[in-house]
């Protein structure tokens, strides 16, 4: 079981003060990871981080906003000062809203693209740059949907559209990565309970949204496993890959 250990280290992940992050930040903790909360809602990333130091964990917090290149360079600037180079970053920090196409703006679009899409462009470079300079290694999961195999809702036009973009940013830099030693791959979550996706603005969901998996809904800590995975020693050979955790809503 040591193949699945992290031990001694250090993970970075993004939009874990709340929903699917929360139940990464879980597993990779439990896992031996000191894990930092990345999010915008600093008060929460700091609330998160001190509910796993108080179970015993190791963990810390930093304010991050996805839509300023300034804030993610200067957060993750100050991760490495701190503990030095993350060995995995997790790109989960998202949106999730829904607009029917026609009456889409474009200021929707480029918020849900921002965040979704560039946010993690933004991420990936800073971190894999120290990862890199540091030397040994490391692991990127950046979590997708399902939505890319078997589109479920009306008004994810803006929402699949960063989602793919994501899974291509992951094929392409797992390319320019792998000489490092570095890793990229994705999970593609589905039907997760989560406050954001019950809460989500946008019409209300009709059709194949409405039904439920037939495993009934994932919770997040489920996320988090597939991510354990991609982060470990047993992974080491791993990249490029899609991991689908939709307790079998595509297959409905």
């Amino acid at each position: 079981m040591e193949a699945f250990r992290l031990d001694g280290k250090l993970a970075l992940i993004t939009g874990a003060a709340s929903g699917i992050g929360t139940g990464i930040a879980e597993v990779l903790a439990e896992a031996g990871a000191k894990v930092v909360i990345a999010d915008i809602d600093k008060a929460g990333a700091e609330a998160m981080a001190e509910r796993l130091t108080s179970g015993g964990h190791k963990a810390d917090a930093v304010g991050m906003d996805l839509t300023s290149e300034k804030s993610v360079v200067g957060a993750v600037a100050e991760v490495v000062a701190r503990h030095g180079a993350p060995w995995l970053l997790v790109n989960n920090a998202g949106l999730q809203d829904r607009q029917l196409l026609f009456d889409e703006t474009v200021s929707g679009w480029d918020r849900t693209l921002d965040v979704n899409a560039r946010g993690p462009f933004l991420t990936t470079r800073e971190a894999a740059k120290a990862m890199v300079a540091a030397g040994k290694g490391g692991r990127i999961v950046n979590i997708a949907s399902t939505a890319l195999i078997n589109m479920i809702a009306k008004g994810h036009a803006a929402y699949a559209a960063s989602k793919g973009a994501l899974a291509a940013l992951s094929t392409a830099t797992a390319l320019e990565l792998v000489a490092h030693n570095i890793t990229v791959n994705t999970v593609l979550p589905g039907g997760v309970a989560t406050p954001g996706a019950m809460h989500a603005k946008g019409p209300p969901p009709e059709g194949p949204a409405i039904r439920r998996p037939l495993m009934g809904m994932c919770e997040p800590r489920d996320i988090g496993a597939a991510v354990l995975f991609f982060a470990t020693p047993a992974a080491r050979y791993v990249t490029n890959q899609q991991l689908a955790v939709d307790a079998g809503w595509t297959l409905s």
